[in-house]
């Protein structure tokens, strides 16, 4: 199990110019901006759960990226907790 940034399409600023993660980002072509929506967009198969644009996005007071759980099978894990029963210490 690891994590993933999720970007919350409500919260992201990037249809105002923002692109702080985008430009923050270690991993070439992991955040990109999605040009319909107008919002960024992770490509979960290259995040490494640096939680680089976590820490950017917050300081810009946006709150618009949030890490989330990916199972041993490739799937966001969607629940609080899920990862409790893959033997992972749950902390609540």
């Amino acid at each position: 199990m690891y994590n993933v940034a999720q970007v919350i399409d409500e919260k992201c600023v990037a249809k105002k110019g923002c692109r702080l993660c985008i430009m923050y980002c270690p991993e070439a072509n992991c955040l990109d901006l999605n040009s319909t929506k107008m919002v960024a967009e992770v490509t979960i198969d290259r995040c490494k759960g640096c939680e680089l644009c976590v820490v950017v996005c917050n300081a810009a007071k946006h709150e618009a990226i949030e890490m989330q759980a990916v199972s041993a099978t490739g799937q966001l894990m969607s629940h609080k907790g899920e990862s409790a029963g893959l033997g992972q210490a749950y902390q609540g």
